[in-house]
């Protein structure tokens, strides 16, 4: 592996040369470990240096678990001001760094929605005690972690806004992942942004727009905003799926979701 590709999952290698890396230049970064119910979970953490009182983002990461691309996440929301904080959702089941896709999959079976939502909980404490402000949290995903914002938006009270992109909307239920965003349409307790791909062969335009219709029928203040003719993981910057311009576009209605909903 090249020393310019360290940091990202095996999976996803070679690296695209679209791949962005954002400078710690007068930011507060580094790894952390979240008190969670039954050990620490490994995290990544990046905010604006010397301050304090800042609004959170929880990021939620796709199925290759905690790499370079979300820490990079959490750098791009630092500069914005924001305390950003990933958390590594496999680690109790395994680590998908150096795994090929089939193995990961098998890993992401075993991890149950209750744990991840637990573990979010137990970020969104830490980064209030670590110079966040807990009336200001909010939570973004991408793929694997999309689902997970529908999710958690629909547990958690106390956050100001959601936004999922290209997050599985509806699948069978299992008794580790019992429900899915179209279950929970109408309990939702903050409004999702949810971003998605015209032409992607995972997440069907069909049952978007079935999502699409459930918040509307619940009257909850969420959105979906679909890009034509473009694919799933258009925001991955180190994939050749990337879209330069959906991605910029995207990033610029999560952040005004953000503020809107008074997140920021």
């Amino acid at each position: 592996m090249s020393s310019e590709n360290r940091g990202f999952a095996a999976a996803v290698q070679p690296v695209a040369q679209t791949v962005i890396s954002t400078p710690t230049t007068g930011l507060e970064a580094g790894e952390a470990k979240i008190p969670a119910a039954d050990r620490a979970i490994p995290a990544y953490f990046a905010k604006p240096a010397g301050r304090s009182n800042l609004p959170i983002v929880l990021v939620v990461h796709e199925i290759w678990a905690l790499h370079e691309h979300f820490r990079d996440v959490c750098r791009r929301l630092a500069k914005e001001g924001y305390l950003a904080v990933a958390c590594d959702f496999f680690a109790r089941q395994g680590d998908p760094g150096n795994l090929e896709i089939e193995e990961i999959r098998k890993i992401v079976a075993t991890v149950p929605d209750a744990q991840v939502l637990g573990d979010l909980d137990a970020a969104a404490q830490w980064a209030a005690k670590n110079g966040g402000d807990a009336s200001r949290t909010a939570i973004t995903g991408f793929c694997w972690g999309g689902r997970i914002v529908w999710l958690y938006c629909a547990r958690n009270p106390n956050l100001r806004a959601g936004v999922a992109w290209y997050g599985k909307v509806e699948a069978p239920a299992t008794a580790l992942q019992p429900r899915h965003a179209i279950d929970v349409a109408r309990e939702l307790k903050a409004p999702v942004l949810g971003l998605y791909g015209g032409a992607d062969a995972g997440i069907p335009n069909e049952g978007v727009d079935r999502m699409r219709e459930a918040i509307r029928a619940a009257a909850r203040p969420s959105e979906i905003h679909t890009y034509p003719d473009t694919p799933h993981a258009f925001y991955a910057d180190y994939r050749p799926s990337y879209r330069k311009r959906e991605a910029e576009d995207g990033w610029r209605r999560m952040l005004d979701w953000f503020r809107r909903h008074g997140a920021a």
